[in-house]
């Protein structure tokens, strides 16, 4: 047995939303985590509520500690901040013992089916890419481009701009403010038309040499959910996502049966119950995880093994981090129904390489996998000592 000797959370004004985790056992070595959304709340979570129940404890036992940290939140409520801080705590959890026994998580987790996963690009303007104003102004040309550097699937979110808009000071995700709100009820015609627009055009220049997936943030009610959809079936496209909040199986069950467009469900289900809902349900076309929010690794497998059940296909999400990635992708490694992995080409040759070491490559289309030991990466040295940097330690 090495006990948790200390638990260190690392948070930058440069990232507001990312919060990074690390655990040390009582020899030294320590795993890395990483959640996002509201890092001061997780910090909280993390040494007010997590530290106390687990200093001391055997760092190996992992899913112990899943099963004590949950039961504790469980006694109030369990899925924000909470799970959250757990996930983060986790993946911190799976990566120290990857590196006590010189293995990578993948092969922690039950072997490697596969070393490289093709993947998507989310088109956010990141990184010098200004993917985001590319496929609202020059969708063909922009699918030209991933094209020739060997992408071949590409997520966008043509429906969002139409939807109520907010506006704030509040540091929102990457896709930027129309990507979050109140839902809407009142899709009109010419907005309908102008949101296909970016599927046209792409469709017309590339063919169906581009997979291309369809974000919805969650924006529109049922109706106009099924109006989006019936629209888009000419384009074999290859899913839509959270095009009405995930909190209904029953109405994620209508986009099923009623439309033909590959519905994904979704990253904002927290944990295994939940998921077994929608499947229940038969709710869902491709099960879409978040490891830094559902409940981490441990509970991501899980879910993995779950959809395998009904013959469904996984597909992780990563608009978050690079240790999200990197987790992401031991899960990819081991899973044999991962279909493919998000990422986004501006975070990969940006603020990626800033925050940890070995950020994996993406060529000809595909992500190689890490087999160094546990995650493969590292916080870059110097980090916690930047402007704005905030470290907070539970133990000695």
């Amino acid at each position: 047995m090495s006990g948790i000797a200390w638990i260190e959370t690392v948070r930058l004004d440069e990232q507001p939303n990312v919060l990074w985790v690390e655990v040390a056992d009582e020899e030294g070595i320590a795993g890395l985590g990483e959640t996002y959304y509201l890092p001061t709340a997780v910090e909280a979570v993390i040494h007010d509520m997590a530290a106390p129940l687990l200093l001391g404890r055997d760092a190996s036992r992992i899913g112990a500690i899943a099963e004590t940290l949950f039961a504790c939140a469980n006694f109030y409520g369990w899925a924000g901040a909470e799970m959250r801080a757990f996930s983060a705590l986790d993946i911190a959890l799976w990566d120290l013992q990857g590196k006590r026994t010189g293995l990578s998580v993948a092969e922690l987790l039950g072997g490697r089916v596969r070393d490289e996963i093709r993947v998507y690009n989310t088109c956010v303007d990141a990184g010098g890419f200004d993917d985001q104003a590319a496929w609202l102004t020059r969708p063909g040309d922009l699918a030209e481009e991933l094209l020739e550097v060997g992408i071949e699937a590409m997520k966008v979110w043509p429906w969002d701009r139409f939807a109520p808009q907010l506006q704030s000071e509040l540091v929102t995700g990457p896709a930027g403010w129309s990507a979050m709100g109140p839902v809407g009820h009142d899709l009109t015609p010419e907005s309908l038309a102008a949101g296909l627009h970016c599927i046209e055009e792409i469709r017309e220049r590339v063919g169906s040499r581009m997979d291309v997936m369809i974000e919805g943030h969650s924006r529109w009610d049922l109706n106009a959910a099924l109006r989006v959809c019936h629209a888009l079936e000419p384009f074999e496209i290859a899913w839509v996502e959270d095009i009405v909040q995930p909190t209904s199986a029953r109405d994620l069950a209508r986009l099923v049966r009623e439309t033909r467009v590959p519905q994904a469900v979704s990253e904002r289900l927290i944990g295994r119950s939940a998921y077994r809902e929608v499947l229940e349900a038969e709710a869902a076309h491709l099960v879409m995880v978040d490891v830094v929010w559902t409940g981490g690794l441990s509970e991501a497998r899980k879910i993995a093994d779950l959809a395998d059940a009904y013959h469904l296909p996984v597909v992780p999400h990563d608009c978050v981090g690079p240790v999200a990635l990197a987790a992401s992708l031991q899960l990819c490694a081991y899973a044999p129904n991962v279909k493919v992995m998000e990422t986004v080409r501006g975070f990969l040759s940006g603020w990626y390489r800033d925050a940890v070491t070995d950020v994996p490559a993406v060529t000809g289309g595909s992500i190689r996998i890490s087999d160094r030991p546990g995650l493969g990466l590292e916080l870059q040295p110097g980090l916690r000592d930047r402007e704005g940097a905030v470290v907070r330690r539970s133990g000695r």
